[in-house]
């Protein structure tokens, strides 16, 4: 069935008997919805506990397929325990994760018991690494401070690359169910790679912002925003949608966009603008990320926007069961993201570059750009009304 899996609704407990059924082919990508969704309706901990349960029940049947199905059942609860976020892991489940350990090594299972126990003291040490480094992050910021130069020292490529590079360490980061759970509730806890990545975003979108509107001279903005196209044009092709948004996003703003342009720039810019025009529901973009090879990164803005539509537009249940629908249309719009985050770039750090970004903490806030933008160009100032201007 081209819309998806056959299921269209069912009951908790159904759909998790179904996704332990992963040796018929036909179910295989019905088995990747339900573990990529199935937080919508059961949390992590019910789940283990169940699928725990299902094991159990049929480990030590003399039965061939109940034989089949608690090892097909063991496998699913694998993957669980693997795909589990770090904030997710909780001592509760821990407890629950060890007892089935013991209980294998008991029964004999012992390449089972290896299997699940290697998995679990892996998301251990991925929770304590993650503690550690958090306590660094404060050290590392007060030793760094920022190289002194400008941008035009740096050649547009190279900044492309270390833009890129900053990018993927936190989109790679960011773990599948975060995403998920944003479009449903906005959880900075829930989601914290999400948030960090959206933070990101803003601060190097306000910091190109900033860097134009603190040149005195007219010719020193237009010479920053010709080096940010080029800039955005090598980020096309590296595939890196997220910097070249930040950065367009900023060039396109209101405080930059009212100031004066040459023609040739404005143009050049408007140009650029097209791949990102929403009136069309982000057409040209959707095209352009439809024939991309990875690696690349995706604008996350979009992915939320669409995980959001399809939250609101559908119902969680139909007849009191779990609409499955809904949750295969959520799989294939993070079965994308999740592409992406397969491939991954080879790019060397260049320092000088990563101290000279200092982070982007180094920008104005909006109320700030306003009265610089307005110093430079105040309201009562007639001019020719540029064809952007003409259209709104």
């Amino acid at each position: 069935n081209d819309d998806g899996p056959d299921v269209r609704a069912g009951s908790g407990d159904i759909l998790l008997v179904h996704a332990t059924e992963t040796d018929r082919k036909d179910l295989v990508l019905y088995c990747e919805a339900f573990l990529t969704t199935y937080r919508t309706f059961i949390t992590p901990e019910d789940l283990i506990k169940k699928l725990h349960y299902r094991y159990t029940t049929f480990c030590h049947s003399p039965d061939t397929n109940k034989k089949r199905v608690s090892k097909n059942t063991f496998f699913v609860l694998v993957r669980v325990v693997d795909e589990l976020c770090l904030v997710e892991l909780t001592e509760d489940i821990l407890k629950q994760l060890m007892d089935l350990v013991f209980t294998l090594v008991c029964s004999g299972e012992l390449s089972l018991a290896r299997v699940l126990r290697k998995n679990i003291l892996d998301k251990v040490e991925q929770k304590k690494l993650l503690r550690y480094t958090n306590s660094l992050k404060p050290l590392a910021a007060r030793g760094v401070s920022a190289r002194p130069g400008t941008l035009h020292d740096f050649r547009s490529h190279e900044i492309a690359d270390q833009l890129t590079l900053l990018d993927a360490e936190l989109f790679y980061k960011i773990e599948i169910p975060e995403v998920l759970l944003w479009a449903k509730e906005q959880n900075e806890e829930k989601s914290p790679n999400l948030t960090q990545f959206t933070e990101h975003f803003n601060n190097m979108s306000y910091w190109v912002r900033s860097l134009i509107i603190q040149q005195e001279k007219a010719q020193d903005r237009e010479k920053l925003l010709l080096k940010f196209i080029k800039i955005m044009k090598h980020l096309r092709k590296l595939n890196n949608f997220n910097s070249y948004l930040a950065i367009l996003s900023a060039l396109d703003s209101a405080p930059i966009r009212r100031l004066e342009w040459q023609k040739q720039t404005s143009e050049g810019l408007e140009e650029y603008c097209t791949l990102i025009d929403s009136s069309s529901s982000f057409r040209a973009y959707r095209a352009a990320l439809a024939e991309v090879e990875p690696p690349c990164i995706p604008y996350l803005g979009l992915i939320l926007q669409d995980l959001t539509f399809v939250h609101l537009g559908n119902p969680d249940l139909i007849d009191g069961k779990v609409n499955f629908s809904k949750r295969w249309q959520q799989f294939n719009i993070l079965d994308s993201m999740r592409r992406f985050q397969q491939v991954h770039y080879e790019l060397k750090r260049n320092e000088d570059i990563i101290s000279f970004f200092n982070d982007f903490s180094d920008h104005l806030a909006e109320e700030a750009l306003w009265e610089l933008s307005l110093k430079i160009k105040p309201r009562n100032i007639t001019r020719r009304k540029t064809d952007r201007e003409e259209k709104t």
